[in-house]
């Protein structure tokens, strides 16, 4: 009887106007090549915030799994950027 475990990313989605992306992982159990458990996590990455200076910062996705960071490197253009920098700007709660 030998259990093993692995993670995938089972699904990946672009979502709105400033290209989120939504990913499901998915850590599968199985027990002699047979699939005995399946959980999932997710979580969701912004092309970038503002600092208190109003610069866009990019997100850091460095620790993302290679099929993520080329997606979002793909989606994430200048213009979404710039978009998304004028939305932060524009929604910024008032001190």
């Amino acid at each position: 009887m030998a259990l093993t475990e692995r993670n995938e990313n089972d699904k990946i989605e672009i979502v709105g106007p400033y290209k989120t992306v939504q990913v499901r992982k998915a850590n599968i159990i199985e027990k002699d090549g047979i699939e005995i458990s399946r959980s999932f996590q997710r979580h969701s990455l912004m092309a970038g915030t503002i600092d208190d200076s109003d610069n866009f910062v990019d997100t850091d996705i460095s620790a993302e799994d290679a099929d993520i960071q080329v997606i979002c490197n793909a989606v994430w253009t200048q213009a979404v950027k710039d978009a998304l920098k004028t939305n932060l700007i524009a929604n910024k709660p008032s001190t």
